[in-house]
C-alpha cells in the first residue's frame, strides 16, 4: 500500500454544507475502494494565484490516505465527474515526504492545543473592570476684582 496526498479546489459559490458535503463524498469514494484516510484539512476559501473559470477563490481540502494504486485512478474520475471540482492534484508520498507529513501534522495539532488552551485560559480569567476615577469638579478660578 502506498501513501497518498490529494489536494482539490473547489468553487466558490458553493455554501459551507454543500463543501462539507462534497468532501465527505470523495472521502467516501476512497474508503469505498479500500483507503484509510490519514489526515484531513480544511485550508478554506483561499485567493487562486491565478483565474479559473473566471474565479479568483476557491475552498482548498487536503487529503491524506494510503491505499491501493488503482484506487487514484478511481479518485481522479470522480474528480473529473463533479463541476463543483475546479482544480485537483493527487501524489505518492516518498517516505520521506511521508515522514514530514506526520512531522507537520504534530506541529499543527500543538499549535492547535495552545490556541485552545489560550482561548480556554481567556475565557476562565476574570474580566476586570476598567477603574473608576472620581473627578471632584474643577475648582472655579478666582475672579480678578477690576
Amino acid at each position: 500500500m502506498n501513501k497518498y496526498e490529494t489536494v482539490f479546489i473547489l468553487t466558490p459559490v458553493l455554501s459551507d454544507d454543500q463543501m462539507k458535503e462534497t468532501v465527505e463524498k470523495f472521502k467516501s469514494v476512497l474508503t469505498d475502494n479500500g483507503a484509510t484516510i490519514e489526515n484531513e484539512e480544511n485550508w478554506g476559501l483561499r485567493k487562486l494565484a491565478y483565474p479559473i473559470e473566471n474565479k479568483n477563490t476557491g475552498f482548498y481540502t487536503l487529503i491524506e490516505f494510503e491505499g491501493e494504486p488503482t484506487i487514484v485512478a478511481k479518485l481522479e474520475t470522480a474528480f473529473r465527474r463533479d463541476e463543483k471540482v475546479i482544480r485537483f492534484l493527487t501524489f505518492r508520498l516518498d517516505k520521506y515526504a511521508a515522514e514530514y507529513a506526520v512531522k507537520r501534522r504534530a506541529v499543527r495539532k500543538a499549535k492547535l492545543e495552545e490556541r485552545a488552551a489560550q482561548e480556554a485560559a481567556a475565557e476562565a480569567a476574570p474580566v476586570e473592570a476598567a477603574p473608576v476615577v472620581d473627578e471632584a469638579p474643577a475648582a472655579e478660578a478666582p475672579v480678578a476684582e477690576a
